[in-house]
């Protein structure tokens, strides 16, 4: 029933001096699409979200009852030296190997903008990174290419370099290899870069370049202010999927962590203590320090915005 007839029964009723019942709309229909989506919400996110919260709290092996034992699981927080040394190769990764895949993610799009040939397939074959580079048997050609016998020693020895080092079993340089998986899965940003760089108009270009300005005036200048948006969402999601990598030091360093813990990601330690140890609470505490974590970042990067972030308006 449109406004223009309620407004009218009213008018009548006004008339008549006697009231008339206006009829609802019936919402039933909207309930029951959105049923699934309840369902899901509260059966699978909030409720198993809350039930964590509590988990978080408590002793618990997965064979017994909950034993509610307060903030003892935050305390052993602060003393436990592998839950550091965590934090300490997940920071390591996310400092590093973020800027790195958006650099080469923004190179990749500035070089597909310019209009070559065969756009559409490079523009595939460079997503394809993006589809892969999560999965096991990426991760388990990824220790074939950096074993002892791999590709990359085989490289080496063509180029007149002998080298028979596992690079996954140095603790100085098995970080480096998923930092290296990490930034080559750099496609999903590239799109997006992609398509906030035909978001620009070109007569941005054509004007400094009657004025006489260079290549790299129009990046610093109209490309990279324009782009700012782009640049502070492909940044936040890089974060937040970064600190959630499993998959990757997972298979490589074969579920546990080493060499020495050098690639003890925070999700697989959590993993460890949770399945392996059956310390659930324990782990729960740890997913609940990690959602708190990826929290600030994403603050201080919406705080930090307003510095760098230019929008039209």
């Amino acid at each position: 029933m449109s406004l223009a007839e309620l407004d009218r029964m009213r008018t009548e009723r006004d008339k008549a001096g006697r009231k008339i019942k206006v009829k609802q709309p019936d919402n039933k229909a909207a309930l029951g699409f959105l049923a699934p989506w309840i369902i899901g919400l509260l059966g699978l996110t909030a409720g198993p979200l809350l039930y964590s919260l509590y988990l978080s709290f408590t002793k618990y092996n997965l064979l017994q009852p909950p034993e509610w034992t307060g903030l003892d699981n935050f305390e052993r927080m602060l003393t436990d030296d592998r839950l550091h040394q965590a934090l300490k190769v997940t920071f390591t990764y996310v400092i590093v190997s973020v800027p790195l895949q958006l650099f080469v993610a923004l190179v990749l799009a500035l070089a597909l903008d310019r209009g070559m040939r065969f756009l559409p397939f490079y523009r595939s074959a460079f997503y394809l990174p993006s589809l892969l580079g999560g999965s096991v048997a990426i991760a388990v050609l990824w220790r074939l290419v950096f074993g002892a016998d791999g590709l990359l020693n085989a490289i080496l020895g063509w180029m007149g370099i002998e080298s028979t080092q596992s690079w996954i079993s140095n603790p100085d340089t098995a970080l480096w290899t998923i930092v290296l998986l990490h930034v080559w899965t750099f496609g999903s940003p590239m799109v997006i870069f992609l398509a906030g760089l035909r978001q620009i108009p070109k007569s941005y270009y054509e004007a400094a370049s009657t004025d006489g300005a260079n290549a790299w005036w129009q990046f610093r200048h109209i490309t990279l202010p324009l782009l700012t948006p782009i640049v502070f969402f492909n940044l936040v999601l890089a974060i937040i999927n970064a600190f959630s990598n499993f998959t990757q030091a997972y298979v490589v360093s074969g579920g546990t962590g080493g060499p020495a813990d050098s690639t003890l990601f925070y999700t697989l330690y959590l993993y460890q203590e949770g399945f392996g140890n059956f310390r659930m609470g324990y782990a729960a505490a740890m997913a609940w320090l990690l959602v708190l974590i990826i929290g600030a970042f994403t603050g201080l990067n919406f705080w930090l915005s307003k510095r760098w972030v230019h929008y039209d308006d």
